[in-house]
């Protein structure tokens, strides 16, 4: 039986990955990161929106800032790649749509990368940034991890860390297609085999050994979500494709946070390929996704007015981007 056709941009731009890499298997780290940032191609240049390289906390990252968006409101964005590939490069575009709906300004974290920087090298990053927005004044109802695929692992994770470090916890947390099984034996890793063109089974392997051979188990709750308790969460949004090879993590999430009690909103993308947000601005789905989430963010906000927004600074060199 022939594999199935792409029938979207982001699931030819997989398809091309996989060629490339099933071709040279041997393909070096350093390679599969730059072939990973052109993750971008998939999103539409979102209009009235600016980029400005900064770090928050010591870790370095894209400042995105849609025209009259809140200063006050912030997403701190963890991208995803198997917490070893993608950068604030391949996500900023996709932070830009999903700011600009939600009426916020979006820090896309250059966390330290797999291997170079072991678990929880991630996650302390995520910590770091978050401390440093409190002590610049922002309130934790106004921030908002962000995180897909691994992100959304490290959007999980760095939320469970604030609450264990007795820091105030944020407001909510969005996850879209989060990766989540450290056991790599999630039931669709094998059913969604055929209508997923980028997660398998081996890649998912390399990429765990990558972050947590050497430095914890796949059960540590820290690093595999689907250990962690749920009691007291912040609200979640999880977004995933029925399609894609990952969906079982974001159906044990949905049951473990609603059993925690946790308001959980669970958005089901059908027939769409792993992280279909970045289709942003070049499919109505993904389009649909970004509004969804954004009345979700907007339903937990309150009318109250704020002066002096404060300034997020640790700024290096600063930069605009160019369609």
């Amino acid at each position: 039986m022939s594999s199935p056709t792409p029938t979207d941009l982001l699931g030819e731009i997989y398809s091309q990955w996989i060629d490339e890499i099933t071709k040279h298997p041997d393909m070096s780290l350093r390679l599969l990161r730059i072939i990973f940032d052109d993750w971008q191609r998939a999103t539409a240049e979102p209009e009235d929106v600016s980029y400005r390289h900064t770090s928050i906390g010591g870790v370095p990252g894209i400042l995105v800032t849609p025209l009259e968006s809140d200063p006050l409101q912030v997403q701190i964005l963890m991208h995803g790649g198997g917490f070893a590939l993608g950068s604030s490069a391949s996500h900023r575009k996709l932070a830009g749509h999903l700011a600009k709906a939600c009426g916020t300004v979006s820090f896309v974290a250059d966390f330290r990368l797999a291997p170079e920087h072991k678990f929880p090298a991630q996650i302390e990053d995520g910590v770091s940034i978050y401390r440093a927005l409190l002590e610049q004044g922002y309130r934790p109802e106004d921030i908002t991890p962000v995180g897909d695929s691994a992100g959304g692992n490290l959007a999980i994770s760095l939320t469970m860390e604030l609450g264990a470090l007795g820091l105030p916890l944020p407001g909510q947390v969005i996850t879209m297609s989060p990766w989540l099984n450290m056991h790599n034996d999630g039931v669709t890793i094998e059913t969604n085999d055929a209508t997923d063109f980028l997660i398998a089974r081996e890649g998912l392997l390399a990429n765990i050994d990558r972050y947590i051979d050497g430095a914890t188990e796949p059960t540590n709750p820290r690093a595999n979500p689907l250990y962690a308790d749920f009691t007291g969460f912040p609200r979640l949004y999880i977004c995933a494709a029925d399609t894609e090879s990952l969906f079982d993590d974001s159906v044990r999430l949905n049951r473990r946070a609603l059993d925690a009690g946790v308001d959980v909103t669970f958005s089901i993308g059908h027939g769409m390929q792993h992280v279909y947000p970045f289709l942003a601005g070049r499919h109505p789905r993904a389009d649909e996704e970004i509004q969804l989430i954004a009345e979700w963010y907007r339903a937990s906000r309150t009318a109250e007015g704020r002066q002096g927004a404060p300034e997020l600074v640790d700024t290096t060199s600063s930069s605009t981007f160019q369609n």
